[in-house]
């Protein structure tokens, strides 16, 4: 599940959020800032880093608001806030042909497969079922919010809204590889994607 470290600042967020936002902000920030810094140290290349840099840019500007306005209306929508800049993040990163699952993938995937149509095309499918379930749960996040429902409704979509994709993330890549193979007829050790 090498793939979740790239959450490790959004759930640092919803942990430390409830000492007030503006220090979950700064902390999923600095967590960000060390998580990027270790993986250059590691020698690891940035190039396919969007979720990232994304996520840098979104606690940078979220801290920032909530420095400056700590009793913003904003606050209530936090959750929904950050599952919408996940789907933007990873919405572009299909556009712009580097799918955020790229980054991850390449951490377990051997060069030599890297440009591979069918690496490729595996990393479109997962980054777009994360982007279908981040734009999915950020929709009902405001719902949510705009309603009054309970935490534990909000909680439960929030965890629907990583469990599935997760699930799919998990299942998919061998799925695809397996069709590669039937409809090719020929035999692949290509590791296409994400695996748990």
């Amino acid at each position: 599940m090498n793939y979740l470290r790239g959450f490790i600042p959004w759930l640092v967020f919803a942990g430390v959020s409830s000492a007030g936002w503006q220090w979950g902000a700064l902390a999923a920030l600095a967590t960000a800032v060390v998580l990027l810094l270790a993986d250059r140290a590691a020698g690891l290349s940035l190039e396919h880093r969007l979720l990232e840099y994304g996520t840098i840019a979104f606690f940078a500007a979220l801290g920032t608001l909530a420095f400056a306005q700590p009793d913003s209306a904003l606050k209530s929508y936090g959750s929904a806030l950050s599952m919408g800049w996940l789907a933007l993040i990873a919405w572009v990163s299909i556009a712009v042909r580097r799918p955020f699952t790229l980054g991850f993938a390449r951490r377990m995937a051997p060069p030599e497969v890297w440009d591979s149509p069918l690496f490729r095309r595996i990393n479109v499918v997962l980054t777009a079922a994360w982007a279908s379930s981040f734009t999915l749960t950020a929709l009902a996040q405001a719902a949510v919010t705009a309603l009054g429902w309970s935490v534990a409704v909000s909680i439960a979509i929030q965890l629907a809204g990583f469990i599935l994709p997760v699930r799919f993330t998990a299942a998919y890549p061998e799925r695809a590889r397996a069709r590669f193979q039937r409809e090719s007829g020929t035999r692949t050790d290509i590791q296409g994607g994400l695996t748990s």
